[in-house]
């Protein structure tokens, strides 16, 4: 599979999909407040996920982190 090229996320979509996910990490569920959120490929570009806001998600920096390059169970349905 090949990689897709990152390339940086422009202010505009941070702010929609932080918005979009009501600033919420979409794995635990702590809120802006609590933590420090990132954006996310929910398919990492490493495993050919693309750049699409579709493919984005909002996650606190620490489930960020355990996720790595790995896919997220909850999609793996649509996307295996």
């Amino acid at each position: 599979m090949k990689k897709t090229p990152r390339i940086p996320i422009p202010i505009e979509v941070r702010k929609y999909v932080y918005n979009r996910d009501k600033y919420q990490c979409q794995s635990c569920g702590k809120k802006f407040a609590e933590t420090t959120l990132n954006i996310d490929h929910i398919i990492p570009l490493a495993k050919g996920g693309s750049n699409d806001i579709s493919n984005l998600q909002t996650l606190c920096s620490h489930c960020n982190q355990q996720k790595k390059a790995n896919i997220d169970s909850r999609f793996r349905r649509y996307f295996s």
